[in-house]
């Protein structure tokens, strides 16, 4: 074969390989742990209420914006869209009062842009119920919002539910202020959107403001979109106690994208369950009688979850795992902008609960907080319920890549391997700027490090 005609083989073979179909090169999104994200997390279209059957306008059903509370006619609307077949209600521009609402199958709440839906300020309004709250099964307040055992329910349009929670807050600090163990129990508070039970729920689009407690809890539920969300409560002036804007409880397949929040505690927390047997549903121990211990009924695993292309205010966590939760599987933080967080990423390890944290990645982000990555004993409430033995934990396969941040501490993680054992962490291309830039790889087995800058501030 000549050279002419052996160059013109290679150039046809070269523009070949370039030119294949995308199909033939490998463009497969993976979880943490290799296996395939579905194309479920990549199908982010809006909420279509023409395909929701027939809207129900509040105000054509005695709900009035007259800053008077409508709890029973907004009840009784819910009530009558599920008993015609299902349907959507509709919130026109204007605020309208109200205090617990309990939806049911086939009925979807659309809320126009300049409507508010504002909750209660008196704690009667939110019936107590049995629910789950900081990991376990248990009488509460119910929220504004209420979605239990539902298929196919949707929140979406461009207005706001606002939790209308400052008198909430005030109490909980006048408590505080001469107790100062009060616990979010000591002083309940609803939360503003709970959807428990159900699976192929869709939040979009609506801002989820002001919540007197947990913002957007989400509990035993799979196939969850929260889409194009606005979460905020105040940090300053006043302090908005525990009004996490995302808590996932017991979840699998949950995506969280295009979201912005701001709030007085964590961005997204992972919950689970707590106490010394909360793995029970996984490892049967043998000799223990789980019924008692009816608290920790309802404990889980949280798989399959993913956080992308949001945006931070202040929070305490932007991606949390605990204080209450058992096992963590495939969970990814990507694509984030941050401005003053406290942690980027925090594992909350508890010494009365045994805990599983694995195939964890947070990438592509930029931003500032207070550490980068914190991993520290979490001791309140500590209960071993009469168990001898600390029950042992592990973090293991975390990888955090491709990270610009600036931080007062980069590396801030307590080694207490009579309680916890770290495992196979990945750090790649992280650009960091703090003011402790101590590192201590020998906390970790198999510790994988890469194009890793870390420069002390002047």
């Amino acid at each position: 074969m000549s050279n002419k005609m052996k160059h013109i083989l290679l150039s046809w073979l070269a523009c070949t390989l370039l030119c294949m179909p995308s199909f033939a090169k490998k463009t497969t999104d993976q979880w943490p742990d290799g296996s395939e994200i579905s194309e479920w997390f990549k199908q982010t279209t809006s909420v279509d209420i023409q395909t929701l059957g027939k809207a129900y306008r509040v105000t054509d059903y005695g709900v009035v914006n007259d800053g008077k509370l409508h709890t029973t006619e907004m009840q009784a609307l819910i009530n009558k869209v599920a008993s015609e077949g299902g349907g959507v209600i509709v919130i026109p521009e204007g605020t309208y009062m109200t205090g617990a609402l309990f939806f049911k199958q086939g009925v979807h709440l659309h809320l126009y842009d300049g409507a508010t839906l504002m909750g209660s300020s008196d704690p009667s309004d939110y019936p107590i119920t049995k629910t789950r709250i900081e990991g376990e099964t248990c009488l509460y307040y119910s929220a504004l919002i209420n979605a239990d055992g539902l298929d196919g329910f949707t929140i979406s349009g461009k207005g706001t539910i606002d939790g209308n929670g400052y008198t909430f807050w005030k109490h909980f600090w006048e408590r505080r202020s001469w107790n100062p163990q009060c616990t979010n129990k000591d002083e309940q508070r609803p939360r503003l959107v709970y959807v428990s039970n159900s699976k192929n729920v869709q939040i979009d689009g609506v801002k989820l403001q002001n919540s007197a407690f947990w913002t957007t809890h989400i509990y035993n539920s799979e196939n969850v979109k929260l889409l194009r969300l606005h979460i905020y409560s105040p940090a300053k002036p006043v302090k908005a106690p525990s009004t996490d804007a995302i808590d996932l409880d017991v979840v699998k397949n949950v995506l969280v994208k295009d979201c912005y929040m701001s709030v007085n505690d964590d961005a997204v927390a992972l919950k689970g369950g707590k106490g010394p047997y909360a793995d029970y549903w996984r490892t049967p121990y043998e000799g223990i009688d789980i019924n008692k211990y009816p608290e920790m009924i309802g404990d889980g695993a949280n798989e399959n979850i993913i956080i992308e292309d949001c945006e931070y205010g202040f929070c305490h966590g932007c991606l949390t795992l605990g204080s209450e939760s058992v096992y963590d599987h495939n969970i990814i933080l990507r694509r984030i902008k941050v401005t003053e967080a406290n942690n980027l990423l925090w594992l909350k390890m508890r010494p009365d609960t045994p805990q599983t944290y694995e195939y964890v990645t947070v990438e592509d982000i930029e931003g500032n907080g207070k550490n980068f990555l914190l991993v520290a004993p979490w001791t309140q409430f500590y209960d071993l319920k009469g168990r001898e033995s600390i029950p042992m934990s592990y973090s293991n396969h975390i990888t955090m890549r491709n990270i610009t941040f600036d931080c007062n501490v980069f590396f801030n993680v307590k080694q207490k391997e009579d309680q916890y054992h770290l495992s196979n962490f990945t750090f790649e291309n992280l650009t960091i700027t703090a003011q402790n830039t101590e590192f201590h790889q020998e906390y970790v087995e198999n510790f994988t490090v890469k194009n890793v800058k870390a420069e002390k501030k002047p």
